[in-house]
């Protein structure tokens, strides 16, 4: 029975922590976005985050989005530095057409920092990106 069980594999869809100014607050900030790179919409787009280590464990963050439309993005959180001491996970999953597809994102400690900043696809901003 399992062995009938097709599980789809996630392509064109990327989690991104991207370092960028805010006009509000005057601030450089580290913001998570959730990015789809397909030619199709997504629909009913779950995320759940944790950050984890060894000695401690965040509180777990939920974030649903209707639709998240072809070639864009969409803001996850704010993320402070204390964070990336921590694994951080991302939890995703989305519906295209009638499948469901999930993938699980990581972000291992101390790999969030501004050495490791590259181009972020579609959104013309530097940040950490894991497909």
């Amino acid at each position: 029975m399992k062995k009938d069980i097709e599980i789809p594999k996630v392509e064109g869809v990327y989690v991104a922590v991207v370092y960028e100014y805010n006009d509000i607050y005057k601030t450089n900030d580290w913001n998570a976005y959730i990015i789809n790179d397909k030619e199709v919409d997504l629909d009913m787009v779950l995320i759940v985050t944790t950050g984890y280590s060894e000695e401690k464990i965040t509180s777990t963050f939920r974030k649903k989005l209707d639709v998240l439309p072809k070639k864009s993005y969409a803001k996850i959180e704010l993320m402070q530095e204390e964070l990336f001491a921590l694994n951080n996970t991302f939890k995703v999953s989305f519906f295209e057409g009638n499948k469901m597809f999930d993938k699980t994102y990581l972000f291992r400690k101390n790999t969030i920092n501004l050495k490791a900043l590259q181009s972020i696809p579609l959104m013309e901003v530097r940040g950490v990106l894991v497909k």
